[in-house]
């Protein structure tokens, strides 16, 4: 109870220190028209505040301050978030919604769910921050039924948002240069170039390089006994992306089209085990995609949004045991195939009440060279049917999704059960006083994820009987907005809080059999989550040149495991959730100067199961620190900026033996023109 209370301690007064000074990029900018040419700022119509499904998002300018290498970097500023990195640059990094599981995060680029049929995750360590416009976290859903059936089919989902051609009066081309080095050895060039074609065609193109040796500094201490100092080894990366876009408006519409490319080599650095240091486990990497969107609005009352794409994903790897005598030996590779096509249809009824009605289709296909592989081919349905009624101040969404799966295997094997389900989503949002930007809103939402091929079909461990997982999810929450202009320093204030409960049911696990080098999956889990997230955010201004804004967020997560009333643990805290956890950013502009600050807090957590003192996992904290500064040069801008990250040298791990970076550096200089 003395650690739990001290660590809530810590973070309030951590909280409250950095409560006031991170200032508006874009305000800042309005001062001098010439600076305007960096803008990158989303202008959306609608107050985040006001959407009726809990919703966070990093945009612009924003986005690019918090100092942050990946996607996966930015979404730990969001709440009701935990990631798990698996040591520093090189590592894997998935995400956690709400303590739901990672497969059940829908990941979207540009609109269109990233896949990965094989495993269900996405690596998000491989996605730049550098060509991203806004990262956007949904609990639930996204708040519209004129969309894909796919994005009705998540528990929770994140969507990332490209860059997309803007240009001032008179210009046809802008481009963007970036070189980032820093601690780590780290080499990261990057450009991006876009390029108007005519009145209603424009593109772009990026592409970015990064190399890290992955080496840094770590304590290594064993419990009543030592500690040392040792070198983190075989994180190692040298990964390349491109990514071409073309843009087109018409009409009542747009269309657009996309190519995206990645290549990369990496080590595993592995778990830091019975004074093992070094592993030599080595992963090769493509992934290439096509995809388009079409969407128009033929009348005042019926709109289409047409998707579709094609994606390629190949994975090797290598545990040499020539070069690591205590690995055995793999070298396995796997290739992914996967089409996808999505029609989407809204009908306005009245003025106030809408209609949708839409249909996907996806084909994956995997292979590898393995023994006894089972060849899995899996076709899926989705079909969506919503309604949404849009009064002045009372909103209701009401859909339904069916999903329909047909797996097919290779003729000497065993192939899963077709699947069939049919899930219902409820959500409403009510504005109680009109001359005030107070909502109430709530929603239940029951969803399943179906197992994954590895989970039905992988080599001694696949089990075809594996029935979904299923999750229940109930949320009530308030956001307040105000305006304050009578105010000499504090101009706007945004606040949400939501309160959840989710369940997770037929959790799918690990279980190993009568040989414990061979496990199976297995239907075990029940897992019971009562949560709540907090979300604040301030904007201040001093003058015409001093501007402010600060984001707060806090989550406590009570996520117990009930799967056997039998069992000594029953209802302890499910493993890697923290009861508390939150994060801070500051930042403060003035003239061309800019310094920003953020805070990364994450409480006492347990690695097992079992809430026992020898699986308890230390809270941990970061603090980064940053100074840009704006310069005219040429016929540009240049922006230079020198990042420090983990300021107090905190030893951490955010998975047990996979230990953290202390203090690093980064420099990054950037010319616009």
């Amino acid at each position: 109870m003395f650690r739990q209370h001290h660590s809530t301690v810590y973070l309030c007064c951590a909280l409250i220190i950095v409560g006031g000074s991170m200032p508006s990029s874009l305000h800042a900018q309005s001062r001098l028209d010439s600076l305007q040419r960096l803008d990158e700022v989303v202008i959306t119509a609608k107050s985040l505040s006001r959407e009726v499904i809990p919703v966070q998002q990093l945009s612009g300018e924003q986005l690019q301050r918090l100092g942050s290498h990946s996607v996966a970097d930015a979404i730990r500023y969001f709440s009701g978030v935990q990631i798990k990195d698996y040591g520093g640059v090189g590592g894997l990094k998935t995400v956690n919604i709400r303590s739901m599981g990672t497969n059940h995060v829908g990941v979207f680029y540009d609109g269109i769910e990233l896949g990965n049929a094989q495993n269900g995750t996405v690596d998000l360590g491989r996605f730049s921050l550098d060509n991203m416009e806004a990262v956007t976290l949904y609990n639930g859903q996204k708040s519209a039924i004129f969309q894909p059936a796919k994005d009705f089919g998540s528990a929770g989902s994140i969507y990332l948002q490209s860059r997309v051609p803007r240009f001032a009066e008179g210009e046809v081309q802008r481009v963007k240069a970036t070189f980032k080095t820093g601690s780590f050895g780290v080499v990261n060039p990057a450009l991006v170039w876009d390029r108007k074609l005519g009145d209603r065609v424009s593109a772009s193109f990026s592409g970015e390089y990064m190399y890290t040796t992955g080496r840094y500094k770590f304590t290594y201490r064993v419990d009543d006994s030592y500690d040392t100092t040792a070198v983190r080894r075989n994180g190692d990366v040298n990964a390349l992306r491109l990514e071409g876009g073309l843009y087109g408006k018409m009409k009542e519409g747009y269309w657009r089209a996309k190519g995206y490319f990645y290549r990369s080599e990496r080590g595993y650095p592995g778990a830091v085990v019975k004074n093992k240091f070094s592993h030599e486990d080595r992963q090769w990497d493509t992934n290439t995609f096509l995809q388009g969107s079409y969407k128009r609005d033929f009348s005042g009352k019926y709109s289409l949004l047409v998707n579709a794409k094609y994606a390629y994903d190949y994975l090797h790897y290598l545990a040499d045991p020539r070069r690591d005598e205590a690995l055995m030996y793999v070298n396995n590779h796997y290739y992914q195939h996967e089409v996808y096509a999505s029609v989407a249809n809204r009908y306005s009824i009245l003025p106030v009440w809408d209609i949708s009605l839409s249909a996907d289709y996806q084909f994956n296909l995997l292979d590898a060279d393995l023994t006894d592989f089972a060849y899995p081919r899996r076709h899926t349905e989705l079909v969506a049917i919503a309604t949404a009624l849009h009064l002045e101040r009372f909103k209701a969404q009401v859909s339904l999704l069916g999903t329909f799966v047909q797996d097919h295997v290779k003729a000497d094997a065993k192939t899963a059960a077709d699947k069939m389900e049919w899930t219902p989503t409820s959500i409403v949002s009510w504005q109680p006083f009109g001359n005030v930007d107070l909502n109430l809103r709530a929603f239940y939402k029951r969803i399943f994820r179906m197992p994954t091929l590895n989970d039905l079909y992988y080599t001694f461990i696949g089990n075809i009987d594996l029935k979904p997982e299923y999750t229940n999810q109930y949320n009530i929450g308030v956001t307040y907005a105000k305006d304050l202009p009578a105010y000499r320093w504090l101009r706007r204030l945004e606040v949400q809080t939501d309160i959840y409960y989710n369940e997770v049911e037929n959790k799918i696990v690990a279980m190993p059999t009568s040989n414990f080098f061979r496990w199976t999956m297995v239907n075990l889990g029940e897992v019971e989550i009562r949560g709540i997230d907090v979300a604040a955010q301030l904007d201040w201004q001093w003058g015409e040149d001093w501007h402010m804004t600060n984001r707060l967020n806090y989550t406590y997560q009570k996520a117990q495991d009930f799967t056997d009333p039998s069992d000594t643990y029953y209802g302890d805290q499910i493993p890697y959730i923290p009861w508390h956890s939150g994060s801070a950013t500051a930042a403060l502009s003035w003239r061309t100067w800019e310094t920003n600050y953020s805070f990364i807090y994450t409480g006492e957590r347990y690695s097992s199961r079992a809430n026992i003192p020898v699986n308890y996992v230390l809270p941990w904290y970061t603090s980064d620190l940053s100074l840009s500064k704006l310069l005219h040069a040429g016929p540009g801008y240049l922006k230079l900026t020198l990042e420090m990250n983990n300021l107090l040298n905190q030893q951490y791990e955010v998975v047990i033996c996979y230990p953290m970076p202390g203090i690093n550096f980064k420099a990054i200089v950037q010319y616009t023109f």
